[in-house]
């Protein structure tokens, strides 16, 4: 027994004279790779919004990286694969606590995402271990730091796109943290993670190798300035900011309808009946903007008929009422395609009708004239609204779209961004931004490029019941508003509507499960942000230095074998 303690302790500060001694954390680390793997998806989980707190994602990696080191350094056997393991370990426990909700809509999408997402994250930790083998710790952690930067960037890019858990986006509920993505956008706050994360985990190696208890202090207060700094820094800005430009009056409907049982059960007729009824409840001449829900008119309508349907003429009799007031509302639309010459891939066929035709989750706006401008939904969900690589999914797995009480079909996006302009005397421009859209951090400035005063949400997150989906969902919108230093009215059918201000503050909301509206005056902003300027320009970096690194590491080792 003597001497098993004696492995477990080591004698710290001697060249200071201390008389201390604390357990031997190696000996630890190198007897628990399994505990420290799900130590790893624990700090990741309790980091994150809206129930946790993100002070833990600067050690959340900390454990993972000791791990891969552990095995990097060891004479065993079948590294890889133990590496990939235990990382996969770690972000499926992350991921299973923070997005099982998605069960609520789709039990399979949800295994899927839980699946192809946490494999994803392990792919690269494994990368990382490849190359950590080839060069120095130093150059091995920028690579990793870059290569996940670069990861999530992908992440927003492709077919898959699930940008949810972005490290980013864990600051969401403490977005008075982050008032400097109005520089960086949420890559800023990814880096900020990585970088204290990195530094305490090559302090922890510096240590094993050096027993040097001064020194490690002397590192971890450095690193915990970092994240002081950050902080601080933030605090600085969230209260010397000071919000700019003219209001206008705005009304946020919540009409609060369940998209399972009763949404796609009514007409558009008497869903338009129903948003007329409900505006009239707080409407007053003062109003510029009444903004409704995504797919508030559920059933799908032609889009040629639009201007001669009844849903139509029920809101514009009542808008006409109101010559300064403008209709921001979502709907379901369709166009047929005549020929087969007009198919484009996003297309679906209609076996009954033998007709091609597009479908389309839109925004549309109504006001005194007879124009109608529309723009269509282009970030689609996985599974809901699109088949990831069609053309070779669909011919092996049929139509695997899923019923979420609406057309099953894939949606047709739109190319470019959109803004619906109010003339008023000052003409004000409002985004048009359609729920998993506002995940999107350089997507939205796209909007802000076409001279969006603010950012009109529409949404519907009620397929997720009373989880944490519907609120993460909403203190993402706080970090939009962040980047562009724009206002946003946020309607939801069910889910939390909302209006935020410039600095990501909720002036406003509505619970869940609640019908109402919100009567409230919107700030608009006409200038730019850096970020809104310059986007996602962190992760084109990390892009390029991942490269860079890459290449190093590959010609060092051909060096070495010549």
């Amino acid at each position: 027994m003597s001497e098993i303690k004696e492995k477990k302790v080591l004698p710290l500060g001697k060249d200071l004279g201390w008389d201390l001694q604390l357990p031997n954390l190696e000996y630890f680390f190198m007897k628990n790779k399994l505990l420290l793997s799900v130590v790893s998806g624990l700090l990741l989980a309790i980091s994150w919004p809206t129930y946790g707190f993100p002070l833990f994602l600067f050690v959340a990696f900390v454990p993972l990286l000791w791990v891969e080191y552990q095995i990097r350094i060891s004479s065993e056997n079948h590294k890889l694969r133990k590496v990939f393991a235990y990382s996969y370990l770690t972000f499926l426990t992350w991921n299973s606590i923070t997005t099982w909700w998605i069960w609520y809509a789709t039990p399979f999408g949800m295994f899927f995402a839980l699946i192809v997402n946490s494999l994803l994250m392990t792919l690269v930790f494994v990368f990382y271990h490849l190359l950590a083998k080839r060069t120095t710790q130093k150059l091995s952690l920028l690579f990793l730091i870059t290569l996940w930067i670069s990861f999530e960037k992908f992440h927003q890019n492709w077919d898959f796109s699930w940008p949810w858990l972005n490290l980013g986006n864990g600051f969401a509920s403490y977005y008075q943290w982050v008032q400097w993505y109005e520089y960086t956008g949420i890559f800023g706050g990814t880096l900020w993670v990585w970088i204290v994360n990195a530094g305490i985990f090559s302090v922890f190696i510096s240590y094993q190798q050096n027993k040097n208890l001064p020194y490690l202090i002397k590192q971890m207060l450095l690193q915990s300035t970092i994240v002081i700094i950050g902080i601080f820094a933030s605090l600085y800005l969230y209260h010397s900011y000071q919000e700019k430009g003219a209001n206008i009056n705005a009304l946020v409907l919540q009409p609060n309808i369940d998209p399972y049982s009763e949404k796609y059960h009514k007409t558009n007729a008497e869903s338009a009946h129903e948003l007329v009824a409900l505006t009239k409840t707080a409407m007053d001449s003062t109003i510029t903007f009444i903004i409704a829900p995504e797919t508030s008119i559920a059933n799908a309508t032609e889009i040629e008929e639009f201007n001669f349907s009844a849903e139509y003429f029920i809101l514009k009799d009542f808008i006409n009422q109101y010559p300064k007031t403008h209709f921001l509302g979502g709907i379901s639309f369709y166009s047929t395609q005549e020929a087969m010459m007009h198919r484009i891939p996003t297309s679906n066929y209609y076996k009954k009708g033998n007709v091609w035709y597009n479908s389309y989750n839109s925004a549309f706006l109504i006001d005194k004239t007879n124009y109608v401008p529309i723009y269509h939904k282009s970030k689609l969900v996985v599974g809901v609204e699109h088949i990831p690589y069609r053309t070779v999914v669909e011919p092996l797995l049929g139509n695997v779209m899923i019923d979420l009480g609406g057309s099953v079909a894939t949606l047709t996006p739109q190319k470019n961004r959109d803004v619906f302009t109010a003339y008023t005397s000052n003409p004000v421009n409002a985004a048009p931004i359609i729920c998993y859209e506002s995940v999107y951090g350089e997507y939205v400035t796209k909007y802000v490029h076409k001279k969006a005063d603010f950012l009109a949400i529409i949404t519907n997150d009620g397929w997720w019941s009373t989880s944490e989906g519907h609120r993460q969902h909403l203190t993402f919108a706080s970090l939009r508003a962040i980047e562009n230093r724009r206002a946003i009215a946020r309607s939801a059918n069910t889910g939390i509507s909302a209006v935020i201000n410039q600095k990501g503050d909720i002036i406003k909301s509505i619970p869940y499960g609640k019908k109402g509206v919100l009567k409230e005056k919107i700030q608009l902003n006409k200038d730019f942000t850096f970020y809104t300027r310059q986007g996602d320009y962190i992760a084109r970096i990390s892009i390029f230095v991942m490269v860079l690194v890459l290449l190093s590491s590959v010609f060092r080792k051909r060096n070495n074998e010549q």
